[in-house]
């Protein structure tokens, strides 16, 4: 799968989309920096949709810096005019440094008041050439970051470790099947979820689950849904129709047909 795509429902309406690793000492904090920049004709909007990672992530643009937390649903952004945003998707261990509990963010944001680093970005974003505004913005975003968030405790990577564990690993697929994964007890594994991530360690796997089966259903048109629900760990083509439906608002049919959600702007 495209590490720049997993998540994005319709790729080819992404603007100038970037993605920078981050630098040695916040590996801990940052899963990697994320840098869309576009140029919408006027009049027109492009309308991003995303089946986003369980995680939280700060954000800087040209208005604001705020925190974004962790999605239950379809999201979706209208990009019109001239813009750009520098993102960091965080890793579990840097999300007490800005909430607690992170579920009291669910499918919202929150606006942080840091003048100085908005300004700092802002400054970056404004050099022409595109590979230095990219290092200088996230090269700020770090300092800022390390400052906030670091050290890192045990706990904190032990979260880290179960979430890298829920995004990758097929074959977990149950709350037991991660804590056995993690040498962990249930309960410990609610308490890191609920307080790192924000989300029940069932709806993480279900995130990644339903990433995965929206990758195929775009990307091989030759494979059955049924093939693809049972290799994803759907009951049937049922069940994943009904996780398509609840969770997106349409079909996986319907998805590979290109038919988009209802609520398309263009």
């Amino acid at each position: 799968m495209s590490a720049e795509t997993h998540g994005v429902l319709y790729p080819a309406r992404l603007p100038s989309f970037r993605r920078v690793p981050p630098p040695a000492p916040l590996e801990d904090l940052v899963r990697w920096f994320w840098i869309p920049e576009w140029d919408i004709a006027a009049g027109r909007t492009s309308r991003q949709y995303l089946v986003a990672y369980p995680a939280c992530n700060l954000v800087v643009q040209p208005e604001q810096v705020s925190l974004t937390g962790p999605t239950t649903r379809l999201s979706y952004r209208d990009l019109t005019g001239r813009g750009w945003a520098v993102g960091a998707l965080l890793r579990p261990a840097a999300v007490p440094a800005f909430v607690d509990p992170p579920a009291d963010l669910r499918d919202s944001e929150l606006l942080l008041d840091e003048p100085q680093l908005h300004s700092a970005v802002v400054k970056a974003m404004r050099i022409a050439e595109p590979d230095r505004r990219h290092r200088e913005a996230v090269e700020t975003l770090s300092e800022w970051l390390a400052e906030r968030a670091l050290p890192v405790s045990g706990e904190g990577r032990l979260a880290n470790a179960m979430a890298e564990l829920m995004d990758s690993a097929a074959d977990v697929r149950t709350l037991h099947d991660a804590a056995t994964r993690l040498h962990i007890s249930p309960r410990t594994l609610q308490r890191l979820a609920n307080r790192y991530v924000g989300l029940a360690p069932v709806e993480m796997i279900r995130r990644r689950r339903l990433q995965e089966a929206a990758q195929r259903v775009r990307l091989e048109p030759d494979a059955s849904l049924a093939q693809i629900a049972t290799e994803l760990g759907y009951a049937d083509h049922a069940h994943l129709t009904r996780e398509f439906r609840d969770r997106l608002g349409f079909t996986p049919s319907a998805y590979r047909r290109g038919v988009w959600p209802s609520t398309q702007s263009l």
